[in-house]
């Protein structure tokens, strides 16, 4: 797993686990559900913010709120 604040723009991913407790519920509210595909849309020029689609509409998600959620590729890429 890694975290969503490592993930590349146009990589679909599954959200796995929020670490941060404090963060759950404001998450959890905007669609960061365990088990949802989230996909990164664009990562702002000094890499804070990022935009992400989830649950049918686009977000800002702070950098130091994205590494607090755990997230797993959707499609593995085989050699």
């Amino acid at each position: 797993m890694k975290k969503l604040s490592e993930i590349s723009p146009g990589i679909a991913v599954i959200i796995r686990q929020i670490e941060n407790d404090e963060l759950f519920l404001k998450l959890m509210e905007m669609g960061f559900i365990p088990g949802e595909v989230i996909t990164i849309e664009q990562v702002a020029p000094l890499g804070d913010p990022i935009s992400v689609s989830v649950a049918g509409y686009s977000l800002s998600l702070r950098l130091n709120e994205a590494k607090s959620v755990l997230v797993e590729e959707v499609y593995k890429k085989t050699a």
